[in-house]
């Protein structure tokens, strides 16, 4: 069963940038469909961005331009780039990741991002 593990999350100043990463066993090159969700606390879980394939990147309203999602298959990673943070970006950070879209996900364990105003 593959295994996705978070880190990069942290505290920052709103302004600031932190990447975070998605390191999954195995290869993922596999996976055609890999996302970023995130959970603010008191919230249902809200989906962030997506890339499908190598290049193929979709964003939720509001974030293009300030997240960019990637993955390096070499890595066998997926990241997450995000630039001027805002303290609603405070979350607990989640990558995923199937083989194609009528696929179930599997899930790592998530990854806080506390931004300060």
């Amino acid at each position: 069963q593959v295994q996705l593990v978070e880190s990069g999350g942290g505290l920052v100043q709103a302004g600031g940038s932190l990447r975070l990463s998605c390191a999954v066993s195995g290869s993922i090159s596999s996976f055609g469909v890999m996302e970023w969700s995130r959970q603010a606390p008191g919230n249902e879980r809200e989906w962030v961005a997506q890339i499908i394939g190598g290049d193929t990147t979709n964003y939720a309203d509001g974030l293009r331009g300030r997240f960019t999602i990637s993955r390096d298959n070499a890595k066998n990673t997926l990241y997450l780039q995000m630039n001027s943070l805002k303290p609603e970006d405070t979350a607990v950070y989640y990558c995923n990741a199937r083989r194609s879209m009528v696929d179930l996900p599997s899930w790592g364990q998530g990854t806080q991002v506390t931004v300060s105003s």
